[in-house]
């Protein structure tokens, strides 16, 4: 077992025991990044982002007394992975909820008149991209290239095997350039 899965098992084992620190510890090196991917999944809106880290989170606790250090899944791949279902049972029950007439509208594709930074354009386009693909495209998408996950871990953390994940992906990408395709030129990628 690696030494970050061996550290953050140990450190497990003394939040199951009660240690505060280790808990805060866990929470200081893990919840960053998990924090980052659920913005993502949940297109940026971080009081939900949150609420889904602290879930997940929470579930690590009552599950930190029965952790299997030696399992195949590391403490990091095993949050994501509860993020992801969080992350995805959010949006359904938000589709489930809110009647199509009260969706909101696409965002205008049109750059900002005070938006003038390539590279914020080149962000909202690519979020905007990212939004209009499916669940699972978009969540294996974003693990691979936005949160550089191996495709093993992805694999792992939606229940999927990697030949699944690696479908997912590029379907995904594909998806993904033919969606920013027509804004090529205005986003500064007319060089083919």
């Amino acid at each position: 077992m690696p030494d970050h899965r061996h550290d953050e098992a140990a450190l497990l084992a003394r939040a199951a025991a009660g240690d505060a620190a280790a808990a805060a510890e866990l929470v200081d090196r893990l919840g960053p990044r998990l924090l980052a991917f659920t913005m993502r999944m949940t297109g940026g809106d971080r009081a939900a982002a949150e609420d889904i880290v602290q879930e997940a989170f929470l579930r690590l606790w009552r599950h930190a007394g029965r952790w299997d250090a030696d399992g195949t899944a590391g403490l990091g791949t095993w949050l994501g992975r509860v993020a992801s279902n969080l992350a995805v049972d959010r949006a359904r029950r938000l589709r489930r909820e809110a009647p199509l007439e009260a969706a909101p509208e696409a965002p205008d594709p049109a750059p900002s008149a005070l938006a003038g930074l390539e590279r914020a354009e080149r962000e909202d386009a690519l979020r905007g991209a990212l939004a209009a693909l499916p669940e699972r495209q978009r969540h294996a998408v974003v693990l691979r290239h936005v949160e550089g996950y191996a495709n093993p871990e992805i694999g792992a953390m939606m229940g999927i095997g990697v030949e699944a994940v690696e479908s997912l992906v590029a379907r995904g990408k594909r998806r993904l350039a033919a969606l920013l395709a027509p804004r090529k030129e205005e986003l500064g990628h007319d060089d083919g």
